[in-house]
């Protein structure tokens, strides 16, 4: 295995035409759809670079930004930003394009957290990156920043040290109704 490897040596791109088959009730692309298809991107990418099998861990934030019509191409680009012991994080953007005006618009982009699996099903060691700009570093210590948010969001909501009286100034004004003392 190599020991590290540069960020473009498993950069995929997949485009696929979107189908009535892909639409919702609305006539629009399914997000499910879309999902699936940024969730196999990223599968692809980390698995090209790990070398191994590798399931997603999480995904962070999916914002629709754009609605996806039948009969645009849609193009997803993905590309490992971060790379920790057994864990990368996947980079995804969508893109959809009217092939007959050329219009592209950018649908979403997402933050697949991939980890990678030996034979036995255990977590495997990923090769580091090889980062050679600018923006490649602010990638990567944007997801290392990402990752110590999640860690503080979780444990500052866990429902031993949960109270009420230091979300006060948050609740004024909420939708809501309060049932207990």
């Amino acid at each position: 295995m190599q020991k590290f490897k540069y960020i473009e040596a498993s950069q995929i791109t997949l485009s696929e035409l979107m189908l009535p088959s892909h639409s919702n009730f609305s006539g629009k692309i399914h997000g499910g759809y879309i999902l699936n298809l940024m969730d196999q991107i990223a599968f692809a990418c980390a698995s090209k670079h790990s070398g191994h099998y590798c399931v997603t861990a999480s995904v962070n934030k999916v914002d629709f930004l754009s609605p996806i019509e039948v009969g645009e191409l849609l193009t997803l680009k993905a590309s490992v930003n971060f790379t920790g012991t057994s864990s990368m994080v996947v980079g995804v953007r969508v893109e959809s394009e009217n092939i007959q005006t050329g219009i592209k618009k950018h649908c979403n982009s997402s933050y697949f957290t991939m980890v990678a699996r030996n034979k036995d099903g255990n977590s495997a060691k990923v090769p580091g990156l090889i980062l050679k700009c600018k923006e490649e570093l602010r990638r990567f210590t944007r997801s290392l920043v990402r990752k110590e948010e999640q860690k503080n969001r979780l444990s500052r909501f866990r429902k031993e040290e949960f109270k009420k009286e230091d979300y006060t100034d948050y609740l004024i004004d909420q939708n809501f109704k309060l049932d207990y003392e």
